[in-house]
């Protein structure tokens, strides 16, 4: 299977979206499940910070990558703020291809540091951002109320 990866445009929307949906759970997201106005791209989250991946001609995930904040004092740092994959495609290494084009793909955005945050009941995406250099450097505890239980928020980073 090869995994193309480049940058998204705007008429992959739909299909991201729908990316999006099919992989919504608590064990990924803080947010409410989407409604039927939901769309991936937004005034935060735009094409030209967006990766994708197409196998066979379709495309099969993305990655979201932006400027944390717009402060200046800022601008060395960009932040992963979205990895979806086809649930019919999970564990085939796409996620990991994303990652790494996102690490690649940092320093010529302006970036030295790539961080990102992640529940720390979501075993899978911790274990693959760490199997890619990012270490663990904050917690944020019992950050979330989701399903009847609290949840930390895990803060990790890698230098690129």
């Amino acid at each position: 299977m090869g995994v193309e990866i480049r940058q998204a445009t705007s008429s992959d929307e739909p299909a991201l979206t729908k990316i999006d949906r099919d992989t919504h759970t608590p064990l990924s997201t803080i947010a409410p499940p989407p409604d039927d106005d939901h769309s991936v791209f937004g005034e935060r989250t735009r094409p030209e910070g967006t990766l994708v991946a197409v196998v066979d001609g379709e495309l099969a995930g993305y990655i979201a990558v932006r400027p944390p904040t717009p402060h200046p004092s800022h601008a060395h740092v960009l932040e992963i703020c979205g990895l979806s994959v086809d649930p019919g495609r999970q564990r085939l290494g796409i996620g990991r291809a994303l990652i790494e084009a996102a690490v690649r793909e940092a320093p010529e955005r302006g970036a030295r540091r790539l961080t990102l945050r992640v529940l720390s009941t979501n075993d899978p995406a911790r274990k693959l951002y760490e199997s890619c250099g990012f270490t663990l450097e904050g917690i944020l505890r019992e950050e979330f109320h989701l399903e009847g239980a609290y949840v930390d928020d895990l803060l990790m980073a890698r230098s690129v």
